[in-house]
């Protein structure tokens, strides 16, 4: 028999090369996969992952380019797999990706089938790549089109990359306060001590080989849209054809006399994590805000403070996002570590000595001891230099974008964390979701729109957050929601909630019930209902999980990781 080609484009090894160039090995039998299923292969002690679907079978990269992932632990549907860990997709035809928040492809190998056995061939030169670039365009020089991207975060960077991807030929030029190239924000919160070079989302090189101009430390100070040129903070002032907004948001300080004082901490950049991990070492730490990051927060201090107490404003953590039952039961988690909490209460002063926070007082009265305050109450979006344009903005100062990421001014496209924009599972609600992984969407969505290439964002939100060492994944928009459905036990920390209103699940949230949350998030973007007497019923097959995890009751006495 014939080999079956990968369609996977400009990856190296799947053109014609000599039989020598290859290692191929019968990796299991054609009976030994369903058409539907996917299975981790050896081929030369690498893993590899085999898939049947739609009566084809396709090789590519077994790890998640995100944070390397096994995706034979995730969820296949049609020609699409999506990690069990944080939702990235990709195509298992082409190994492309398909939904962040990875940003690279997935090799392809080649296989083919003889005498009901499965082969798999890998190159012997670049079967160690576990990741894969997708061919990306040059700059033109005679193409004067210019596309300034605003801000240096996730949003700016796929963007860019789409633009080159899509062989754009134009001048790209990203433009940022910050003082880093794009990186990875989502591990500030989890691991506050780490070093701002390990977190970089792509290296300068990357930029330069594909003529992305970045500029560091550079603000942009106002936008006239007549003219279609930036003014920045250095006086210089730069034109565009199409203009990306996507600046972000800051931290919100309380307001209050004592912001300025020494050790009074807000996190933003790598630099701030590593001041608070220095900071709170062996010291009296105050947490104000029990939101996702300042969750995180305490959970990383634990057995680095000397005490960490936790200043939160509702009854419960998360009380707003994921519901008081899992707030109560992450709270027992921290609480079990000597993490005190002070709900249903705010600071109302912060006492220094010496210009150095020494104590805060509570609503409440209670007079609390500190060597470090921690204030993260939310954010404000980055948007103060469009005031005088004509770009619309919310009463929050959000910038609205309609579903192709199109401020109300043309060629002008807002996405990220600054952006109010109308998600689609929730009948085109206007939104502003601070997650990474949509951040990310945004980019693209507007990339494609800027080239003329009408594409509608159609994105599910996911995102995950870490306590103790482990994560609780949530995706959708549970927002309203009427009705929780809690598979599994709080307590026993292996769980899967489902969020019901108008008797839909409008999201998941899981701890240790992988790959159910990436389930779920397949079923909302192909817009498959899942009712509340689905989510009720004991029985899993719903979530498609693999025949042996069918099982509501196999699930729960499986130990969990």
């Amino acid at each position: 028999m014939s080999w079956t080609k990968p369609s996977c484009h400009e990856f190296p090894g799947t053109g014609s090369e000599d039989a020598s160039e290859e290692l191929t090995e019968m990796v299991c039998l054609e009976s030994d996969l369903q058409d539907g299923q996917m299975m981790e292969v050896e081929v030369g002690n690498h893993s590899v992952l085999l898939t049947h679907s739609e009566g084809k079978y396709n090789a590519i990269g077994h790890q998640c380019t995100h944070y390397g992932a096994p995706l034979s632990k995730g969820v296949i549907t049609g020609n699409t797999v999506r990690c069990p860990w944080h939702g990235a997709c990709f195509n298992i035809q082409t190994g492309d990706l398909e939904e962040y928040p990875g940003i690279d492809s997935l090799p392809c190998h080649k296989v083919k089938i003889q005498n009901s056995k499965v082969y798999v061939s890998i190159n012997k030169k670049t079967f160690r790549q576990e990741k894969r670039l997708k061919r990306m365009g040059a700059r033109v020089p005679e193409v004067n089109h210019t596309v300034l991207l605003l801000g240096g975060g996730a949003t700016s960077l796929i963007c860019a990359e789409i633009l080159r991807q899509e062989n754009f030929g134009g001048r790209i030029i990203m433009a940022t306060r910050d003082k880093l190239l794009p990186h990875d924000k989502t591990r500030l919160s989890k691991v506050m001590n780490v070093e701002s070079d390990s977190i970089l989302l792509r290296e300068m090189e990357f930029f330069h080989q594909y003529s992305i101009e970045v500029w560091l430390r550079k603000a942009a100070q106002s936008v006239d849209t007549d003219k279609r040129t930036v003014t920045f903070d250095d006086g210089s002032v730069q034109a565009y054809d199409q203009l990306l907004i996507s600046t972000g948001c800051r931290a919100k300080p309380l307001d209050l006399p004592g912001m300025e004082l020494d050790n009074v901490k807000m996190l933003e950049t790598p630099e701030d994590a590593r001041k608070i991990h220095a900071a709170c070492l062996g010291s009296n730490v105050v947490l104000v805000g029990t939101s996702f990051v300042g969750m995180e927060i305490a959970s990383y201090l634990i057995g680095k403070a000397s005490s960490i107490t936790i200043i939160g404003s509702s009854e419960l953590p998360y009380q707003n996002t994921l519901g008081p039952e899992i707030g109560r039961a992450t709270m027992m988690m921290l609480s079990q570590k000597n993490v005190r909490f002070y709900m249903n209460n705010k600071v109302t002063e912060i006492r220094g000595v010496g210009g150095k926070v020494k104590e805060v007082v509570l609503k409440s009265s209670e007079v609390i001891p500190t060597d470090v305050l921690i204030v993260g109450i939310g954010v404000k979006p980055n948007s103060e230099f469009l005031q005088s344009s004509k770009i619309l903005m919310d009463s929050k100062n959000f910038v609205v974008v309609d579903k192709y990421m199109h401020t109300n001014v043309p060629g002008v496209f807002c996405g990220g964390d600054v952006a109010t924009f109308p998600l689609a599972m929730a009948k085109n609600q206007l939104v502003n979701i601070g997650h990474w992984q949509m951040a990310q969407a945004h980019g693209r969505i507007a990339a494609l729109n800027m080239l003329g290439k009408p594409t509608e964002l159609n994105s599910v939100p996911f995102y995950w957050t870490v306590l103790l060492g482990k994560t609780i994944r949530y995706t959708g928009y549970g927002e309203g929601y009427t009705d929780i459905v809690i598979k599994g036990k709080l307590e026993d920390r292996k769980f899967l909630a489902l969020y019901i209103k108008d008797d839909e699940v409008t999201a998941a949230a899981s701890l240790n019930f992988d790959p159910a949350v990436s389930a779920v998030a397949q079923r909302l973007v192909a817009g498959r209902a899942i009712t509340k007497e689905e989510a009720e019923s004991d029985d899993l097959s719903w979530l498609q999980l693999s025949s042996s995890q069918h099982s509501f009751t196999h699930l729960l006495n499986t130990p969990s990781v």
